[in-house]
Order: C-alpha cells, then sequence, then structure tokens
C-alpha cells in the first residue's frame, strides 16, 4: 500500500493516524516532492476508476491561473489534465492510497481509508 501525501495537509495526517492505528504496511510518498508521471498519474486514475478532473483540486491559486474550471471534461481533453497534474502536483487531491488489490480511493474520510485497508 502506498499513499500519496502533503505533509502539510491535515487530511493527509489524519489517514496517516488511521493507517498506524490499524498496524497497516504502507509507504509514505510526498508526492510534491516526489512528483508522479504522466503514466504514474493515468495508473492511478485507472485503479482509482475517475478522470483527471475528479481529482483535481480546482480551487487552487494555480488552477485558477490554468483557468481549469474552464477546461472541457471529456476524453479529448484527458490528456491535457494529466499533463495539468504532472506539472502542477500541487492540483492533485489528496491523500491517494494504493491498495494491495489494485484498486484506489481518496482518502479525505475515514471511511475511505478503512476501505483501503479492507482490500
Amino acid at each position: 500500500m502506498e499513499i500519496w501525501i502533503n505533509p502539510a495537509c491535515s487530511k493527509c495526517r489524519s489517514a496517516l493516524t488511521l493507517l498506524d492505528a490499524e498496524g497497516a504496511d504502507y509507504t509514505v510518498r510526498r508526492y510534491l516532492e516526489d512528483v508522479p508521471s504522466e503514466d504514474e498519474i493515468r495508473e492511478v486514475l485507472e485503479r482509482l476508476r475517475l478522470e483527471p478532473w475528479d481529482i483535481t483540486r480546482t480551487q487552487e491559486a494555480e488552477a485558477k491561473e490554468l483557468g481549469l474550471k474552464e477546461w472541457p471534461r471529456d476524453a479529448g481533453s484527458r490528456e491535457r489534465w494529466i499533463t495539468a497534474l504532472a506539472g502542477h502536483p500541487k492540483l492533485i487531491q489528496r491523500p491517494i492510497i494504493t491498495a494491495d488489490d489494485g484498486t484506489a480511493v481518496v482518502g479525505r474520510t475515514d471511511e475511505a481509508v478503512r476501505v483501503a485497508l479492507s482490500r
């Protein structure tokens, strides 16, 4: 299991606390420092069964500068979104937990973290 975190994020810290309390075996990836490649983002999206705009933090200043709210959310624009996430990792929703069964969850709630733990 791997968890993508921003240490400054309270949701990430809460997820780590729960993982530790449950004795989970996991690896931490500080994704702002160890930036995921476009291929890694595609893989996580597949595991999440989501589209890139579903895991984009559109309220961030960088998102506003890029005008992301105006970008089309369709198959033809998917790669543009993935490139933006790889180029601006702060825009990636967090924490993302990749489960041992090949799935992933956005662990913003205790319930979502428990789903990852159950897989």
